[in-house]
């Protein structure tokens, strides 16, 4: 593809890690706290002086606390913390420097980051661009081809399609299918109780896809695998939950997009708008000139 990379980054990471890394000394003008926005913008001012982006989007967990997922799994994420409402008003914040930035914001009640930056990844590919999504996030991984890549920003690691193998011991398109067996504790994706990592890697490696190996359960037995009887019984009276954790675990590439998306082209800086947050947010005087340095 030639019409160069969109960058689509998964802002809610960023978001709680601003969160948990910047000290709670920072508040808004009405006396709220603004730490992890403070640590988000600077993220962002980093990025785009750096890189220089033309095309990019910021994909955020519109709903902290529920999407489509917990319809067809209600323990889906429950057993994270529900997120404060100091929180949840720092990420509103965040989209407004983004939209006051004329950069693109993506979110969506039913849909999660993930989802949006797999759509979004379908949608600049039709129209002849790659993508250079951000996140540490594995999940992500089941999106990229050769021409697309994933960027571990904070230990600048990047990989495409190609390279998910050496990283992960499994290719993109079986990622679902690995969390499928593996499960994933941290969204509680339950997979299949007693298959792990190198299992799930090896069983997905002889067999390619989750399908083929429950047509073949029958092999498993004969497999030069630790354990082999115990993992085909296991798989054999856990089939469903092992279809049910890939659905959770697969992306959705339907989510809605806005109308006017386009490729994610940077608008104009709405200076009015960035002014006022600078107040708000009481931004110190470096972060305002790094913000007006960039409408100029």
């Amino acid at each position: 593809m030639s019409g160069g990379p969109v960058y689509l980054v998964d802002s809610s990471m960023y978001v709680f890690r601003a969160w948990h890394s910047m000290p709670p000394e920072f508040d808004d003008a009405d006396g709220h706290p603004v730490n992890a926005v403070h640590g988000f913008t600077r993220f962002v001012l980093e990025l785009l002086e750096r890189h220089k982006p033309v095309r990019i989007a910021f994909a955020f967990d519109e709903s902290l606390d529920a999407n489509f997922r917990n319809e067809l799994y209600p323990a889906y994420k429950a057993n994270r913390d529900p997120a404060p409402e100091e929180l949840k008003r720092q990420f509103a914040y965040c989209q407004q420097v983004c939209r006051a930035l004329g950069l693109r914001v993506l979110s969506d009640g039913r849909y999660e980051a993930d989802d949006l930056i797999g759509t979004a990844l379908g949608h600049v590919r039709r129209q002849g661009h790659t993508g250079m999504i951000l996140s540490a996030d594995k999940d992500l991984a089941q999106l990229l081809d050769s021409d697309d890549w994933q960027w571990d920003y904070a230990r600048n690691e990047k990989w495409n399609g190609d390279g998910v193998k050496a990283r992960y011991g499994i290719h993109a398109h079986q990622v679902a299918d690995y969390l499928g067996l593996t499960g994933d504790a941290i969204d509680n994706i339950p997979g299949v109780p007693g298959i792990g990592a190198k299992t799930a890697a090896t069983l997905l490696g002889h067999f390619g896809s989750l399908d083929a190996l429950l047509e073949r359960l029958a092999e498993v037995p004969f497999l030069r695998l630790r354990g082999s009887a115990q993992h085909a019984a296991r798989l054999q009276e856990h089939r469903a939950i092992a279809l049910l954790s890939r659905q959770l675990a697969t992306i959705a590439r339907d989510a809605p997009l806005p109308a006017d998306f386009g490729v994610a082209a940077r608008g104009p800086i709405d200076t009015a708008a960035l002014d006022a947050l600078c107040e708000q947010l009481r931004f110190g005087p470096m972060t305002r000139r790094r913000l007006q340095e960039l409408s100029l």
